[in-house]
């Protein structure tokens, strides 16, 4: 018995055409524990980026009667406080500056700070069920934290600003300062977060301390209390704490209660940059287990 084989072609292809495959491989590599940013893989997740900021937003002025109030309730509501307390009963000095405004200056980047760092160490913690779904870089978390309280903080500049016009204080030519002041604040937030959510998310009581914690980082910086109080041969090493630089720039800028403090601001780039570049390899060295312990 014979057989005869037949060969099919494709309908609609010509004899001379030729079909073309490609191929792609993908290699998975180890990568060291100890890296900083992977700026490429940054930029593939933008849109995710984008959405986790969003989010952020959104969330925190939803089903919220006062809505977007709460931005400027927050430090209208320390400042009043403040400037009864330690304005009027303390009489803490104020550089000649306005109580309320000498206070209101330093709490809108403080509180910038505060709330970025809290949120960006609770991320983790917070997302747990996300990050044992789905892989993305997970230093996203405490970075859309650090973006999305951005808008609080233009919020509560534009209310200072105000509060300026109806004391009749005029800024000074330090404010080309406050966009390097800005970035100093947004790094530092983001370094400390790096650190503290790598922490929280395997030791749950760091996320109970944080409230305690800016408590105490708030008395460390010169938000009720001008930085001339503290002795000069100490005032190096309390810039070590880069909110120094970014509240004492505020004021200098803005309210023009001392000459630019560049000393400050030196030192507080380099703590910062410490902070931040020992922050991101840290966190980077422990993103491993983070899926394990959340």
């Amino acid at each position: 018995m014979t057989s005869t084989l037949d060969t099919i072609e494709p309908a609609n292809v010509s004899p001379t055409e030729t079909e073309e495959v490609h191929l792609y491989e993908t290699i998975i590599e180890a990568r060291s524990n100890w890296r900083l940013l992977d700026w490429k893989e940054l930029y593939n997740y933008r849109d995710l980026l984008r959405f986790l900021v969003w989010r952020e937003v959104k969330v925190r002025y939803a089903q919220s009667a006062i809505g977007i109030g709460w931005a400027i309730i927050q430090p209208v509501f320390s400042m009043i406080v403040f400037t009864v307390i330690f304005g009027k009963l303390a009489k803490v000095g104020s550089d000649g500056s306005p109580y309320a405004l000498f206070s209101l200056s330093a709490l809108v980047p403080w509180t910038y700070f505060s709330n970025s760092l809290v949120d960006g160490t609770n991320s983790l913690v917070t997302e747990a069920n996300m990050l044992k779904k789905v892989y993305f870089p997970r230093i996203l978390m405490p970075l859309s934290a650090v973006f999305a309280k951005l808008v609080d903080f233009s919020i509560a500049m534009t209310l200072l600003l105000v509060l300026m016009i109806f004391f009749q204080t005029p800024p000074t030519w330090g404010v080309l300062m406050i966009p390097i002041l800005i970035l100093l604040m947004m790094f530092t937030a983001f370094g400390l977060a790096c650190w503290l959510t790598a922490f929280a998310i395997q030791y749950r009581d760091v996320k109970h301390a944080m409230n305690f914690v800016v408590q105490l980082l708030m008395y460390a910086a010169p938000v009720v209390y001008p930085a001339s109080l503290i002795p000069a041969k100490y005032q190096m090493y309390y810039a070590l704490n880069p909110m120094v630089a970014v509240i004492e720039g505020f004021r200098s800028a803005l309210l023009g209660t001392r000459p630019m403090p560049w000393q400050f601001i030196a030192i507080g780039i380099l703590s910062s940059t410490c902070i931040t570049l020992t922050g991101i390899l840290y966190f980077n060295r422990k993103e491993r287990i983070f899926a394990d312990v959340a």
